[in-house]
C-alpha cells in the first residue's frame, strides 16, 4: 500500500516519538516582508519516508501547512497553506514573499522507515516595512504653566517607538511623563524651554520610518520690563536732558509673542501703541514720569516699568527762545525764558545794552511790571520772565537784553536777537 500524507499522520500516533535533535533557523535570520525565506532543517538523521510542516503550536491538522513524500517528491498542502509555501527534498520549508502574518512557531515532523518520528520546532519573526507615523498633539500652542502638553505617536504598527526634538533624540523622563507604549508624551505645566519640533520614530530590526515635525510654540510673559535709553538700561532711574534736546525711550521684554505696549505721562495715556517713545524738543513741560505697559495677548499677563525725566541742572540755566522763532511784520512774538532763578526778586528787558535809558520794563516783586524809556505799548511781561512783543513792525527787530536778579543777590544777564520777516 502506498503510503499517502494523510496515512502516515495517523500512524505516526501509534509510534512513540524519538528523542530529537532537529533544529530549525529562518534564513534570512530578520526578514523584511516580502523576502523569500527559507526554514532550513538542521539534524536530521536516517532514512526518512516523509515530512510534515505546521505553521502553529502544536501538531494539529489545522496547523498543517504541506506534508511531503521523500520517495515521490509529492507535497500535499493542508489547511494552513497560504499558497507561498513549498517543501524541499531535503525538508526545508520555502515561503515566498513572506508577510507579517507568516510570523509564529514553526514544527517540522518527520517519520522514518521504522515509522517512528522526530519533531523539531523554530520561531519565523517577518518584519514589516513601516509606514510614516504621526505626531498629534492635544494643542500646537499653549500657556507656558497653565496648560498641558499632550503628543501622541500614531501608528498602525506595533513597532518600538522613539522620540525626536529639533532633530535630536529627546532625553525623556525628567519633565516628559511617557507612557508604558512610549507613544505618548504628556507635561503637565509646559514650559517655555520645551518650544519646537517634536518627531516619532518608528523602528524594527529591518525598517526605520520618521514622523514629520509638528512645532510647538509656549506662550509665555511679558518679564523683565524694562525702560531703555541707547542701550542701556534707565528703569527706575532719574534721566537728565539738557534743555531742547531729544530722547528716545524703548520698552523691552521678555515675552513670546510680541507684547502690546501702551506709555503714560504722570499717569496719562499717550497715543502710542509702538514699543518707543520719542521726545523730539525737552522742556520743563516734558518733565515726569515716563511709563510703559506691556501686555501679552495670550497669557493676558501684564508688566510695566518707569523712569523719571528731568532738565539737567546745565538745562536750568536761563535760554531764550523766540516762539515763533522767525516771526513776520504784524505777528506777536514772544521772547520766552526757559530757567528762570526760582528764588528770582526782580528782573528787566532791555532794547539793546543793558543800560536805563533803554530800558522797557521792570518787573517787580509784587507781581507788578513798570514801564521803561523804551516801552512802546505793545510789551507785556510776565512772572516767569517771558516777553510779548505784539504787532511786530521792522524797527522791532535787534538785540534784547534780559536782566535778573535773585534774592541772594547773584546777577545774571542774557541777551537775544529778534529776526523779524517782512510781508512779502
Amino acid at each position: 500500500m502506498a503510503l499517502t500524507s494523510h496515512s502516515w499522520l495517523f500512524l505516526s500516533a501509534a509510534f512513540l516519538s524519538v528523542g530529537a535533535e532537529i533544529s530549525i533557523t529562518p534564513e534570512p535570520a530578520q526578514p523584511a516582508e516580502g523576502d523569500n525565506v527559507t526554514l532550513t532543517v538542521h539534524g536530521l538523521l536516517g532514512e526518512l519516508l516523509a515530512y510534515s510542516w505546521y505553521a502553529g503550536p502544536t501538531l494539529s491538522l489545522n496547523y498543517l501547512v504541506a506534508s511531503y513524500i521523500v520517495s515521490t517528491g509529492d507535497e500535499t498542502p493542508g489547511p494552513a497553506h497560504t499558497g507561498r509555501e513549498a517543501v524541499r527534498p531535503d525538508g526545508s520549508l520555502d515561503i515566498h514573499g513572506v508577510l507579517p502574518g507568516h510570523s509564529g512557531t514553526y514544527i517540522l515532523q518527520t517519520l522514518n522507515r521504522q515509522l517512528q518520528t522526530e519533531v523539531g520546532y523554530g520561531h519565523l519573526q517577518v518584519y514589516e516595512i513601516l509606514a510614516q507615523p504621526v505626531v498629534m498633539a492635544n494643542d500646537t500652542a499653549l500657556v507656558e504653566r497653565r496648560d498641558t502638553l499632550r503628543l501622541t505617536c500614531s501608528s498602525p504598527s506595533h513597532a518600538e517607538v522613539r522620540w525626536f526634538f529639533n532633530g535630536e533624540a529627546l532625553p525623556i523622563a525628567i519633565r516628559l511623563g511617557q507612557s508604558a507604549d512610549g507613544r505618548v508624551l504628556t507635561r503637565h505645566g509646559v514650559r517655555r524651554e520645551e518650544a519646537g519640533a517634536y518627531q516619532c520614530e518608528v523602528w524594527n530590526p529591518v525598517s526605520v520610518s520618521r514622523s514629520k515635525p509638528i512645532n510647538l510654540t509656549v506662550y509665555y510673559g511679558p518679564e523683565r520690563v524694562a525702560i531703555l535709553q541707547d542701550s542701556t538700561t534707565r528703569t527706575g532711574c532719574t534721566i537728565k536732558l539738557d534743555f531742547n534736546t531729544s530722547l528716545t525711550l524703548w520698552c523691552v521684554s521678555q515675552s513670546c509673542p510680541e507684547p502690546e505696549y501702551m506709555w503714560a505721562f504722570n499717569g496719562r495715556a499717550l497715543k502710542n501703541g509702538r514699543d518707543h517713545l520719542n521726545i523730539s524738543s525737552m522742556t520743563a513741560a516734558q518733565e515726569g514720569t515716563y511709563t510703559c505697559i506691556a501686555k501679552n495677548p495670550k497669557t493676558l499677563l501684564s508688566g510695566s516699568a518707569s523712569v523719571v525725566v528731568k532738565l539737567s541742572a546745565a538745562a536750568v540755566a536761563m535760554t531764550i527762545v523766540p516762539v515763533p522763532t522767525k516771526p513776520t511784520e504784524g505777528q506777536d512774538v514772544t521772547l520766552t525764558v526757559q530757567g528762570y532763578p526760582q528764588d528770582l526778586l526782580v528782573y528787566a528787558w532791555y532794547r539793546g545794552p543793558a543800560s536805563e535809558p533803554n530800558r522797557l520794563l521792570s518787573q517787580l516783586p509784587s507781581g507788578n511790571w513798570i514801564a521803561g524809556p523804551a516801552h512802546t505799548g505793545r510789551e507785556v511781561g510776565f512772572a516767569n520772565c517771558s516777553l510779548l512783543v505784539q504787532k511786530l513792525n521792522l524797527t522791532d527787530a535787534g538785540r534784547y537784553m534780559l536782566k535778573t536778579v535773585t534774592l541772594q543777590g547773584k546777577t545774571e544777564t542774557l541777551e537775544v536777537e529778534l529776526q523779524v520777516a517782512p510781508l512779502e
